[in-house]
C-alpha cells in the first residue's frame, strides 16, 4: 500500500506558492493601475454614453485592476456623485466580468521556465529608472514572474497527491455542477478575486486534478463568491451604493444559473477553439490540453452574458431598484464626508478624486457661509450668529476628514504628478478651513459683541456691500475652478485684486464720511473697520486657493502665478 503524502509538506508548500500567487498579482495589478493613473478614471467617467461603451470601459478598467469586484465598487463612487447613472453601471459591471478573464488567460501559457528571468528583468526596470511610469511598468514585469513563480510552486506541492485516492474521489465530485459552483463561490469569497479562483483552477487543470467541466463549474462559482466584496462595501451606504451591488449580484447569478445545463456543450466549444494535442494520450493530453480550454471556457460565457444580458440594462437597473427602494432622506443636522470612500485608496487617481470632489463639498459649505454673513451682521441676530458658528463646525469635520484620507493616501507608492495633486488638495483644503474660521470665530466674536452692547452698525451695511458681493462671487468661482478644471475661471479670481481693493477702499472712505457726519459712533466705527479687514482677508484666502490651482495647471506648485505677488 503506497504511503499517504506528507499533508504539512503539501500545506506549506500550497499555501507558500498561492501567497506568492497572489502577491505577484497584486504587485502587477499595483504597476499597471499607477502606471495607468487617471486614464481609468477617465474610461470610467467620460466612456459611459451607452451601455456598450460602458461595457468596453469597464472591460478595459477591470483589466487593468484585475478585479471586477473592486471595479464595482469604484462604480458605486460615480453613481453616487452623479456622474453615472445605475443604467449605465450595469453596463460597466457587465464589461468587468469580460475584463477579469485576462488573468486567466495570461496564467494558462506554460511560462515558468522564464519565470525568474521576469522577475530578474521586473526588478531591474523598477529599481534603476528614473522615470516612475517606466519602474511602475517594472512593478507589473516582477509581479508577473512572482504570479508564475507562485503557480509552479503550487504545481510541485500537489504533485502528490495525483496518486493519492481520496483527493482523486474528492476532484470527481467536482464535475457536479452544484458543488462545483458553491466550492467555487466559497473560496473566491474567501480569497475576494474570481481572477485568483481561476488562476488556481488553471493550475489544478494543469497537475490532471481537474477534467474541463470541474474547471467551468469552479469558474462560474467564483462569478458568484466574488460579489460579495461589492455587497460588504454598500453595507451601511446610500441606496444607491446597494442597488450596484445587486447589479453585481443579479448579472452573475444569472449568468451562472443560464449555463447550468450547458456546461457539456461550453466545454465541447471551448475545446474546438483550443489548441489541441492529438499525439498525446491519456492523462499527459489532459494536462497540456485542460489549462487553455477553462481559460477559454471562462472568457467564453463572461463574453457571452454580456453579449446577452447588455440587452437588458435597464430590466437589471429596475429590478434593483425593486429589490433596493428608496428611502426617505431627511438632512442631516450635521454635515458629515460624502465622498472619502477608503476602497478608492488603493487607485491613487481615483482617490485624489474623491478628495476633489469631497473639497468642493467642503467649499459648498464655505460659501453659505460667505453669503450668510451680511444677513446676519445686518439682522445682528443671535441665532443667525451661532448658526454661522455651527457652519465653521460642520466645515472643520469636513477638513479633518479630508487630511485624513490625504494623509492615508500620501502614506503608499504615488507618481511624482499624484504627489504634487496630493499637495494641491492639501493647500486648498487649509485655505478653505481658514476661510470658514475667519466667519466662525473673528465674524462671530464681532457680531456677538455688537449684539451684547447694542452697538449700532446698521448704516455701514450699503457702503460695504459692494465689496461682500464681489467677494462671495470670487468664492463661488473658485468652487466652480475646482469642480470643471477650468483654470482660467480661478486666473480671473486672482485678476480681481484690484477691483476688490478699490471696493474696500471706498467703504472704508463711506465709513469715514458716516462717522463724519454723526451717523455713526467711534466704536461702531472701529468694529465695522474690523469687518472691511476680514472681508479682505476672505478674498485673500478664497485668491490663495486660485492661486494654487493655478499653479498646478502650469506644473509648478512652488512658483508664483505670472505677474502676481501677495494677495
Amino acid at each position: 500500500m503506497e504511503d499517504s503524502p506528507s499533508f504539512l509538506t503539501i500545506g506549506t508548500g500550497l499555501f507558500g506558492g498561492l501567497a506568492l500567487f497572489l502577491y505577484g498579482m497584486h504587485t502587477m495589478s499595483e504597476g499597471l493601475k499607477l502606471a495607468a493613473g487617471d486614464g481609468m478614471r477617465a474610461l470610467l467617467g467620460r466612456l459611459t454614453t451607452n451601455r456598450f461603451t460602458a461595457a468596453a470601459s469597464g472591460a478595459l478598467v477591470t483589466a487593468v485592476i484585475q478585479s471586477s469586484s473592486v471595479t464595482t465598487v469604484l462604480v458605486v463612487g460615480f453613481v453616487s456623485a452623479g456622474l453615472m447613472t445605475l443604467g449605465q453601471s450595469v453596463g460597466v459591471i457587465m464589461g468587468a466580468n469580460i475584463g477579469t478573464t485576462i488573468t486567466a488567460q495570461i496564467v494558462a501559457f506554460k511560462i515558468t521556465a522564464f519565470s525568474w528571468v521576469l522577475v530578474a528583468a521586473g526588478f531591474a526596470v523598477w529599481t534603476f529608472p528614473r522615470r516612475q511610469v517606466v519602474k511602475e511598468y517594472g512593478a507589473m514585469i516582477l509581479g508577473l514572474g512572482l504570479l508564475f513563480i507562485g503557480m509552479d510552486q503550487m504545481s510541485e506541492a500537489t504533485d502528490p497527491l495525483r496518486t493519492y485516492p481520496p483527493f482523486i474521489q474528492l476532484m470527481s465530485k467536482m464535475d457536479s455542477p452544484l458543488f462545483g459552483i458553491f466550492l467555487g463561490a466559497a473560496f473566491t469569497a474567501l480569497v475576494q478575486s474570481s481572477s485568483a479562483t481561476t488562476g488556481i483552477v488553471i493550475m489544478l487543470a494543469s497537475q490532471g486534478f481537474l477534467t474541463l467541466e470541474a474547471g467551468i463549474t469552479l469558474a462560474l462559482g467564483s462569478n458568484i463568491g466574488t460579489c460579495i466584496t461589492a455587497i460588504l462595501s454598500a453595507l451601511g451606504k446610500p441606496p444607491v451604493a446597494m442597488r450596484t451591488a445587486v447589479v453585481h449580484v443579479l448579472f452573475n447569478v444569472i449568468g451562472a444559473l443560464l449555463w447550468v445545463g450547458f456546461i457539456d456543450q461550453l466545454g465541447g466549444l471551448a475545446r474546438e477553439i483550443s489548441p489541441s494535442r492529438p499525439d498525446l494520450d491519456g492523462m499527459a493530453r489532459l494536462v497540456a490540453e485542460t489549462p487553455r480550454q477553462v481559460a477559454n471556457a471562462n472568457t467564453l460565457f463572461n463574453v457571452t452574458n454580456t453579449l446577452i444580458l447588455i440587452w437588458f440594462v435597464n430590466p437589471i437597473a429596475h429590478l434593483a431598484s425593486k429589490i433596493v427602494p428608496e428611502k426617505k432622506v431627511t438632512m442631516p443636522a450635521i454635515i458629515e464626508p460624502k465622498f472619502l470612500d477608503k476602497v478608492y485608496l488603493a487607485t491613487p487617481s481615483l482617490a485624489l478624486d474623491r478628495a476633489r470632489m469631497e473639497l468642493v463639498h467642503m467649499g459648498e459649505c464655505v460659501t453659505r457661509m460667505i453669503v450668510a454673513t451680511p444677513d446676519a451682521w445686518r439682522a445682528r441676530d443671535r441665532w443667525k450668529l451661532q448658526r454661522l458658528a455651527e457652519m465653521d463646525e460642520d466645515v472643520d469635520r469636513l477638513h479633518l476628514a479630508i487630511l485624513d484620507y490625504l494623509n492615508a493616501l500620501g502614506r503608499g507608492d504615488l507618481s511624482t504628478s499624484e504627489s504634487s495633486r496630493l499637495e494641491q488638495l492639501l493647500s486648498i483644503a487649509n485655505y478653505m478651513e481658514s476661510t470658514g474660521d475667519l466667519i466662525g470665530t473673528d465674524f462671530v466674536a464681532q457680531g456677538m459683541h455688537t449684539v451684547d452692547h447694542s452697538i449700532a452698525t446698521d448704516s455701514a451695511t450699503t457702503p460695504l456691500r459692494p465689496a461682500w458681493s464681489a467677494v462671495a462671487a470670487s468664492a463661488a468661482d473658485v468652487l466652480s475652478a475646482i469642480e470643471s478644471g477650468d483654470v482660467e475661471i480661478a486666473r480671473e479670481v486672482i485678476h480681481r485684486k484690484a477691483e476688490i481693493h478699490s471696493q474696500i477702499d471706498q467703504a472704508l472712505k463711506s465709513l469715514g464720511l458716516l462717522m463724519k457726519e454723526g451717523k455713526m459712533d467711534l466704536e461702531g466705527f472701529r468694529i465695522t473697520v474690523d469687518l472691511v479687514g476680514l472681508i479682505k482677508r476672505l478674498y485673500y484666502n478664497v485668491r490663495k486657493v486660485a492661486q494654487v490651482l493655478v499653479r498646478g495647471a502650469e506644473g509648478s506648485p512652488d512658483s508664483p502665478v505670472t505677474g502676481e505677488e501677495g494677495a
